[in-house]
C-alpha cells in the first residue's frame, strides 16, 4: 500500500487560489477524510492526487516516490465518483472486469478478480444484470467492486453517497468502513456530510477556501476545535455561538451571564457551547440565561428546543419526554466546563 503527502502544494486556476500552502501527511492504510463545504478545495486536492489536475506549486508523493509528473495510468490509484460512471450497455461482471481487460490480463485472472470483487462487495447474485436493473447502493456497490478489482494502492472516493437516500447512507457508510478495515487500502474520502466524516474517518482534514483548517481524528475535531470555523462546521445541530466579553473569568452577552469561563478578560469573544452542554432548569438562580422559546422539535431520541436571546438563538438538546408552549418562557443553564471561547477578530481559540 501506500503513503501520500502534500508538501506546500498550491492550486491556482489563473488569478482563484483554489488549495493554498497544503501540508499534510496521510499515512498508509489510513481512511482520510477531506471535508469542507462547497469550493473549499477538497475535490481539487483529491484530483491532484490522481492527477487529474496539475500542480502550481509544491510536490506530492505517492509511497514517497514524487509523482507531480506521473499520468494518472501509472499512479496505482482508483476513483469511485459520486454518479457512478458505470457503462450502461455492459452487464455487473463486465464493468468490474473492465479494468482487468485494459491490463490484459488472462481470462482465469480476471475471472478470479471478478468474484472475488464481487464477493466483497456483496454481488455474486447480480453479476449478470446491467446497471439500470439495480438501486442505487447496489450500483455503488458496482463501482466499487471495479475500483477493488485492480488492488490499488490508494483508494479516492469522490462523496459516493450524496446520491443515495438517507437510510440507504446509513448502510452504506458502514459498509465502507467494514470494507475499507478488511482490506487495508489508503483511502483519501471526499464529502461535505460531517455526519460521513465523523463515522468513518480514521482522521479528518477540515479544510475552507483552500486552506487546512485543522487535521485530527473526529473526536480530536468535535472536542477540540481550532477555531470558530470548525467549530461551527462540526456537528449537527450545529454549535451555539453568543457574542460578548469575557470579565474576570465571568462571560457577559445580552441576557447572558455564565461565570468561571476562563481566566483574565477578553474583549469581543464569542461564547461555543454545544446544545447537548446546556439545560433546561426550573430555579431561575441557576440559570444562566433566561429566554422565550422559539419553537420545540421532537427528533426521536431526544427533543430540540431552541430559545431567542435577543437577537440570538440558541439550541438545546433535551430530553425526549420535554414539552413546553411556544413562547413561554424557560430558564437555561450552560455548562462552564463544555464551553469554547473564541477571538472574534481572528476567529482562533481563546485557551488561556
Amino acid at each position: 500500500m501506500a503513503s501520500v503527502t502534500f508538501k506546500n502544494v498550491t492550486k491556482r486556476f489563473g488569478d482563484f487560489t483554489a488549495v493554498s500552502d497544503l501540508n499534510l501527511e496521510i499515512e498508509d492504510e489510513e481512511f482520510l477524510v477531506l471535508l469542507g463545504p462547497s469550493g473549499c478545495g477538497k475535490t481539487t486536492t483529491m484530483r491532484m492526487i490522481a492527477g487529474l489536475e496539475s500542480i502550481t506549486e509544491g510536490d506530492v508523493l505517492i509511497a514517497e516516490r514524487r509523482v507531480n509528473d506521473v499520468l494518472p495510468k501509472y499512479r496505482d490509484i482508483a476513483m469511485v465518483f459520486q454518479s457512478y460512471a458505470l457503462y450502461p450497455h455492459m452487464s455487473v461482471y463486465q464493468n468490474i472486469e473492465y479494468p482487468l481487460k485494459i491490463r490484459k490480463a488472462s481470462a482465469d485472472k480476471r475471472e478470479a478478480g471478478v468474484m472475488e470483487a464481487a464477493r466483497k462487495v456483496q454481488l455474486e447474485e447480480f453479476l449478470h444484470r446491467l446497471p439500470k436493473e439495480l438501486s442505487g447502493g447496489q450500483r455503488q456497490r458496482v463501482a466499487l467492486a471495479r475500483a477493488l478489482v485492480r488492488t490499488p494502492r490508494v483508494f479516492l472516493m469522490d462523496e459516493p453517497l450524496s446520491n443515495l437516500d438517507a437510510k440507504l447512507r446509513v448502510r452504506m457508510r458502514a459498509e465502507l468502513k467494514h470494507l475499507q478495515h478488511e482490506l487495508a487500502i489508503t483511502t483519501v474520502y471526499v464529502t461535505h456530510d460531517q455526519i460521513e466524516a465523523m463515522t468513518l474517518a480514521h482522521r479528518v482534514a477540515v479544510m475552507d477556501e483552500g486552506v487546512l483548517m485543522q487535521l485530527g481524528t473526529p473526536k480530536q475535531i468535535y472536542n477540540d476545535p481550532e477555531n470558530l470555523f470548525v467549530a461551527g462546521f462540526i456537528g449537527s445541530p450545529a454549535m451555539n455561538f453568543i457574542r460578548g466579553d469575557v470579565e474576570s473569568g465571568r462571560f457577559l452577552g445580552p441576557g447572558v451571564e455564565v461565570p468561571d469561563i476562563a481566566k483574565g478578560t477578553h474583549r469581543q469573544a464569542i461564547l461555543g457551547v454545544r446544545p447537548e452542554d446546556i439545560s433546561i432548569v426550573e430555579n431561575v438562580d441557576d440559570a444562566h440565561l433566561s429566554a422565550s422559546i422559539f419553537t420545540v422539535e421532537l427528533t426521536g431520541e431526544s427533543t430540540l428546543v431552541t430559545v431567542r436571546v435577543q437577537d440570538e438563538f440558541v439550541a438545546i438538546r433535551a430530553d425526549k419526554d420535554f414539552a413546553s408552549d411556544i413562547d413561554s418562557e424557560t430558564h437555561v443553564r450552560i455548562n462552564p466546563e463544555k464551553t469554547f471561547l473564541f477571538d472574534s477578530d481572528s476567529e482562533q481559540r481563546i485557551r488561556e
